[in-house]
């Protein structure tokens, strides 16, 4: 089947042609032409009903069981959000492909399964700031503060703040 962007689309406030282009929104790259003169835009069909898709996933709640497998737990992944990632192109991965899991904060866990396109990408930047206390005897010994940013590595430091030990 043919698809629409594959011919000259004109502009229908201005009647000029319309250039074809690409950006980005929460990691789906969304193909839309755009006229130079009045700034009038189209969206991809195809592309913005993945993109709607995707959003009604995202805002769903899923309730999934943990189970333990050898020492490891395993946490079954609902087959909608499966098939969804199946049916991306950047996604022809066989499913015993290794995803990268991250522990991001107390109580939270996330799966990445586009590690490699993160990779190639190269403009992502990451930006942590941490701090941690250390108590002992429900006094603090330690406080550390530390700061990392991915663009400006000169930037990155870490705080140690220690407690002076008070004599009894």
């Amino acid at each position: 089947m043919a698809d629409i962007f594959d011919n000259p689309i004109l502009c229908k406030d201005c009647n000029s042609r319309m250039k074809q282009t690409t950006f980005e929104k929460n990691g789906f790259l969304i193909r839309v032409v755009v006229c130079d003169k009045c700034g009038h835009r189209i969206l991809h069909p195809n592309d913005e009903a993945e993109y709607h898709r995707f959003v009604d996933l995202r805002n769903k709640e899923f309730r999934v069981k943990m189970r333990l497998v050898g020492n490891s737990y395993a946490v079954s992944i609902p087959k909608e959000i499966v098939s969804f990632l199946r049916e991306m192109k950047e996604q022809e991965k066989k499913m015993n492909d290794m995803v990268s899991l991250c522990f991001e904060d107390f109580g939270r866990l996330s799966l990445d399964f586009n590690s490699s396109l993160k990779e190639q990408k190269g403009n992502s930047r990451i930006v942590k700031a941490r701090e941690l206390k250390v108590v002992k005897n429900n006094k603090p010994v330690l406080h550390i503060r530390h700061f990392s940013d991915s663009a400006n590595p000169k930037n990155n430091k870490t705080q140690v703040f220690k407690k002076i030990k008070e004599e009894e």
